[in-house]
């Protein structure tokens, strides 16, 4: 990933290159491309392959949490492929003033999970319903599609605040911080719950974890890309042979049925947990920053302060969708950037076609129903990967960060007081029930922690020996 603090210059100015020449003088870099549909549509297929198993796993982990029913946890992943459908279309396609107009994939990002965890349990712990719950969840969402959208033309400044040891430490967080949820998935729910740790369920983790090792070790091209989606399907095949899936709620689930704004209700809006999600939307708009720079240089159209300023408002309506059709925050995903240099196709209209293929599949509850259907510890199995992948990616970016004393000692701090949540549920239990969004969440507390002492250490002249 580029450097978040990469200063882009004005269309215009000197250096700068603009991403897309004079009308009637566009330069063919093949992202304005429009192929046949007999090569589009597979194409566009293998986008939406890569980035499936990221896509539904924040509606899992949040459903899930929630202990919601089959038929609403289904709800969820709906939405949330319509939302993603959305968001690239807009993202690729454009809208006066939004959209990079990039082949970009968007997804819920996975920032957003421990904030809303830490609402979900201040929820429970108030005796709170679910729909309750995620009506806090989405006004919070709602408000954060909202800032980012206004704050999107002063990002490259603010990420003067988000170096990449600042960005690595963050990402380092995200990943440490959800790997509860992947173990705990592995064990088959909570530890509290009967049958948890039973070895049937370890057993299917381990085989599901095996498949996608295996695919990532010896699959090439496509099906290595894809190595967690199929793992996944691998464990649910073998899960349903033990006796594991309950495919009932398949069978009853419709073919077609519209996601309806505001489905469970209007939203609410609380202020700790608007500001806990603004943070997740400002460390999501840092990352993109950078992502857009590497997809702009990969594709060969450069990207200009301009049309930058108009990939962050595409998060940001993204996010603002997200909260309005009943999901979570957006953000472009790396893999699918990645997979740009495995096919060499540039055209935004692939990605846009990917958009039109998640669209349909959020509008089949039955396929919603059969990604719910899938048990636990399959879920587990393959979440060990993903939320590793997460936490090495943060490892990989401040490996390339010179490591001097202060760094060192803010990415420290940073990730101890980021894992204060994850390892002592009860540490802030004398704190306001209020604050709990923003306290109970490793990630909030991991960035403010970071950016911080980021800016405390800023003044002091670098050294790498503590006793100068």
């Amino acid at each position: 990933m580029q450097s978040a603090t990469t200063e882009l210059p004005l269309a215009g100015q000197a250096g700068a290159e603009p991403s897309a020449a004079p009308a009637g003088h566009r330069i063919d870099d093949g992202v304005d491309a429009v192929l046949p549909a007999r090569r589009l549509v597979p194409l566009a297929l293998q986008h939406v392959l890569v980035m499936y198993a990221g896509a539904v796993a924040v509606p899992l982990v949040v459903g899930r949490a929630l202990d919601l029913p089959p038929a609403q946890l289904g709800l969820l992943i709906s939405a949330d492929l319509v939302a993603c459908g959305f968001a690239t279309l807009i993202q690729t396609l454009g809208l006066p003033l939004v959209g990079i107009r990039l082949p970009i994939v968007m997804g819920v990002t996975f920032a957003s999970i421990s904030p809303m965890l830490a609402m979900i349990a201040a929820g429970k712990a108030d005796g709170a319903p679910a729909e309750e719950v995620l009506r806090g969840i989405y006004g919070a969402v709602i408000v954060a599609g909202v800032f980012g959208f206004f704050i999107a033309p002063f990002v490259g400044r603010v990420s003067r605040l988000f170096p990449p040891a600042v960005t690595g430490t963050v990402i380092l967080s995200i990943g440490l911080s959800l790997m509860r949820v992947g173990i705990n998935w592995a064990g088959g729910g909570q530890p509290t719950d009967p049958g948890y740790g039973a070895p049937a369920h370890l057993l299917l983790a381990l085989l599901t974890l095996g498949v996608v090792l295996c695919l990532m070790r010896f699959g090439h091209g496509l099906v290595r890309s894809g190595a967690v989606l199929v793992g996944t399907v691998a464990g649910t095949i073998i899960a349903g042979a033990m006796g594991h899936v309950d495919l009932t709620p398949v069978r009853e689930a419709p073919w077609f049925a519209l996601v309806r704004p505001f489905q469970f209700g209007l939203p609410s809006f609380q202020l700790p947990a608007s500001i806990a999600m603004c943070l997740v939307m400002m460390t999501v708009m840092i990352e993109s920053f950078g992502m857009f720079m590497a997809a702009g240089q990969m594709v060969g159209r450069p990207v200009d302060r301009r049309q930058m300023v108009r990939g962050l408002r595409g998060d940001a309506a993204g996010t603002l969708l997200g909260g309005v059709f009943n999901t979570f925050p957006y953000t472009s995903f790396a893999q699918n950037i990645g997979l740009l240099s495995i096919t060499g196709v540039r055209s935004r209209f692939v990605c846009a076609g990917a958009g039109v293929i998640l669209l349909t599949l959020g509008f089949c509850p039955k396929l919603a129903a059969l990604v719910a259907a899938v048990p636990l510890p399959v879920l587990g199995g393959a979440a060990l990967v993903m939320f590793g992948m997460i936490a090495a990616t943060g490892i990989r970016i401040l490996g390339s960060v010179e490591l001097t004393f202060e760094r060192l000692v803010t990415i420290a701090v940073s990730i101890a007081v980021g894992l204060i949540p994850v390892l002592s549920d009860r540490f802030f239990q004398a704190m306001p029930d209020a604050l709990a969004p923003l306290l109970h969440s490793g990630i909030v507390l991991a960035s403010i922690s970071a950016v911080g002492l980021n800016a405390f250490f800023s003044g002091r002249a670098s050294t790498d020996d503590p006793m100068a």
